[in-house]
């Protein structure tokens, strides 16, 4: 299902400063799409739990607006909150429990009727059902981790938030989230996803959100963010060593590494292959020989870094 360009959670100069008087968000603007999977990415302590905890209704804002499918989470708060389940980052749950329970109190708790076969279909799809009868406290990190995505779904939520959703858990739960993910996605489910593993983000998400030190620095369809600011990067490898690019080069930009055995020409992603054709023969004219050359493209994790780095420092929070 593709997403809508309807937005069911709008965001409007949303700031949060604590009683220390810390600003943990700046005037935050941030529309999300319905039916999307938005990676709200960005270091620890940058404010992306701030500003889900918000949009959960569990922190109070300061000053700004946020409806989640048109409701004003502080006027409407149950009705707001009956949208969304929330997955957090910390595994808090009654260890004495059985998994069926949990699950089964906490559809409940949204003042849903009992639906046995949605609980068992939410375990069977989280690779639980076998554990159902088990108590909490017996249950690997892995699956105390797929419990708590269950319970959020108990009440069949419009809007999954899931907090750091794989921290610390192993590479095959990794992989099985990120499944499960693209399902409720394609059932008609919104996700929002904070992490600071780029990986995740570039594997799962439609756009991409940046927040450093309090703010959105950007907001970007996934595809558009890597060929925008996504470079590319010609490596040469020399048959000589170089003590310096040569005057008749300059223009290229070239850099000089491995002590002197190594050239490279960054480029635009969608760098013309007029460009290349031109070096290669400048670089014959000059001389210059190489043995090998090879080509790459910078990852969401270095536009991230850079992006990052240029941001002002305004203090830093959770």
């Amino acid at each position: 299902m593709p997403a809508s360009p309807d937005p069911i959670i709008s965001v409007a100069g949303l700031s949060k400063v604590y009683q220390s008087g810390f600003q943990a968000l700046h005037a935050v603007d941030l529309q999300i799409r319905r039916g999307e999977i938005f990676a709200l990415l960005g270091p620890n302590g940058a404010g992306k739990t701030t500003l889900i905890s918000i949009v959960c209704g569990i922190v109070n804002p300061s000053s700004g607006q946020v409806k989640v499918g048109g409701h004003d989470i502080v006027r409407d708060y149950r009705a707001a909150r009956s949208l969304i389940g929330l997955v957090p980052q910390e595994l808090s749950t009654d260890a004495f429990e059985s998994v069926w329970h949990t699950v089964s109190f906490s559809r409940g708790l949204f003042g849903k009727p009992a639906n046995p076969a949605l609980v068992e279909q939410v375990l069977r799809d989280l690779s639980l059902w076998d554990k159902k009868d088990n108590k909490i406290i017996t249950l690997s990190g892995g699956m105390k981790r797929r419990l708590m995505i269950a319970k959020a779904l108990s009440h069949e939520p419009q809007i999954l938030f899931l907090d750091e959703p794989t921290a610390g858990v192993d590479v095959e739960l990794r992989r099985d989230m990120w499944a499960l993910v693209r399902r409720l996605r394609d059932s008609g489910v919104t996700i929002i996803l904070t992490t600071h593993y780029i990986e995740e983000a570039e594997e799962m998400a439609d756009r991409v959100g940046v927040i450093s030190r309090g703010r959105l620095i950007l907001v970007e369809d996934k595809a558009t963010l890597m060929h925008k600011l996504g470079k590319k990067q010609l490596t040469l490898q020399l048959e000589q060593p170089l003590a310096a690019v040569p005057a008749g080069l300059a223009g290229y930009g070239l850099s000089l590494g491995k002590e002197g055995a190594e050239l490279t020409y960054t480029y635009e992603a969608e760098g013309d292959r007029a460009a290349i054709t031109n070096l290669l023969r400048a670089l014959e004219q000059s001389g210059i020989r190489f043995k090998d050359l090879q080509t790459t493209q910078s990852s969401l994790e270095d536009i991230f870094v850079s992006l990052v780095h240029d941001t002002p420092a305004a203090g830093d929070h959770a």
